[in-house]
């Protein structure tokens, strides 16, 4: 997120690291976490029945109010023993989630469970970050947490906001919301690129790069079956299940982040290398409707890697341009833009019938999706307007007709 001020341009970032609780601290973390998911649950449930019963929404200050007054029933006297301002923001982001989705830019908010990742934050009024020591509002002694950027004196930040988490598989994090001076953007390289991801690759560039899959997952299956057979025979409420839950949840949790690590790299990797880039506008969500392909689309990690792409692109002044998901890039000639009726997806070379250039489908795919994305002009991927030598073999781009061409396979 960037905000001006002035002529001075602040950018909100974030830092997290791992965390250390004493036992004394997780244990009122951990209330207030319940408090977090009591308030946020029987909030969503008022508003879901408001709506449904009267037709009106609720705003915040009448979400703030009934907190006030839950506070004062015999059954909820626990929420006076946390911190009120993790309860207080839960009230805000559920605000901010409703908003967003009467607008329509994300799905209907759900109810918090406690089996899952685990928050609360903290805004200045109930933290105090000095000399790099955390303290917490109801919160015993500071905080302990690993700093992981040398390069940034933990001692000078002035985070606005602390969130404080819990994973399932039992780590704890803090996260500091700070604003800071907006990054000096890099020098200009003067390269566009298109990008095709793939299953086969994770990556195809127009420049003839092949970034291969890390398949993280398919590494680590196997361990990961073991570990769910483990839990399965275990009790249920019994610790013994409860220990090999935290052995699953740590094993998803190691691919989970050795698949974010690889994202970061290689999407770093392209916003320092071009001044432009093209992006296919993927429905990931319509994609593993594939029951075949469904499990190998989902591990990939195209959704989370076009969100990285797209602020690190933002925040370093580069443009990134996404490409129609209609397009016919993989049919489309590069060369002359001629349209293939067909071509099946075990066809992983083919000839232009046109022009009879040999193209291979993904190296292809890229060069045309930086063409449809508006970044090249030297070549027409739909073959439409083209200067062409002589007399031209493709026609306008309304009148082009899909010519049943011979698709041939190559011999291995």
């Amino acid at each position: 997120m960037i905000i001006s001020f002035g002529k001075i341009c602040r950018v909100r970032t974030a830092y997290r690291c791992r965390a250390y609780p004493t036992p004394e601290q997780a244990a009122v973390l951990n209330r207030t976490f319940g408090c977090v998911r009591v308030v946020w649950n029987r909030t969503l449930a008022a508003r879901h029945r408001r709506w449904h019963t009267e037709r009106k929404s609720t705003s915040y200050a009448e979400t703030d109010r009934a907190l006030t007054e839950a506070k004062k029933l015999p059954e909820l006297a626990f929420l006076n023993d946390v911190s009120s301002v993790p309860l207080q923001q839960t009230l805000r982001h559920q605000h901010t989630a409703m908003t967003a989705f009467f607008q329509k830019r994300a799905r209907y908010p759900r109810y918090k469970s406690r089996h899952g990742r685990q928050s609360a934050s903290y805004t200045r009024s109930a933290f105090r970050l000095r000399g790099g020591n955390l303290s917490l509002g109801k919160t015993p002694g500071t905080l302990r947490f690993v700093w992981s950027w040398p390069d940034i004196d933990v001692t000078t930040l002035d985070p606005t906001m602390v969130t404080v988490s819990r994973d399932p598989d039992g780590r704890w994090f803090v996260t500091f919301a700070v604003d800071i001076d907006a990054p000096t953007a890099p020098e200009p390289t003067g390269r566009v690129v298109g990008v095709d991801l793939g299953l086969t690759d994770f990556m195809v560039l127009s420049t003839g790069e092949r970034i291969a899959h890390p398949r993280h997952m398919q590494r680590r299956e196997r361990r990961l079956k073991r570990y769910q057979r483990m839990m399965a025979r275990r009790k249920k409420g019994s610790a013994n299940r409860a220990k090999a839950k935290r052995k699953v949840a740590r094993a998803h949790s190691r691919v989970r982040d050795a698949r974010r690590d690889f994202l970061h790299k290689t999407s770093t990797d392209l916003v320092r290398r071009f001044d432009a880039i093209a992006v296919e506008d993927l429905a990931v969500a319509n994609m593993v409707r594939n029951r075949s392909l469904a499990k190998a689309i989902s591990r990939c990690g195209w959704a989370e890697f076009r969100e990285i792409l797209t602020y690190k692109a933002h925040r370093d002044g580069r443009h990134l341009a996404v490409a129609d998901r209609w397009y016919p890039s993989s049919k489309t000639c590069s060369a002359c833009g001629h349209l293939l009726a067909t071509l099946s997806l075990d066809t992983r070379r083919w000839s232009c019938p046109s022009c009879g250039t040999r193209h291979d489908r993904d190296i292809n795919a890229a060069k045309n999706i930086a063409v449809a994305a508006g970044l090249v002009e030297t070549i027409n991927a739909c073959g439409a307007d083209v200067r062409h030598e002589g007399s031209p073999s493709v026609l306008s781009a309304m009148n082009q007709e899909l010519s049943p061409a011979r698709v041939r396979t190559p011999r291995l």
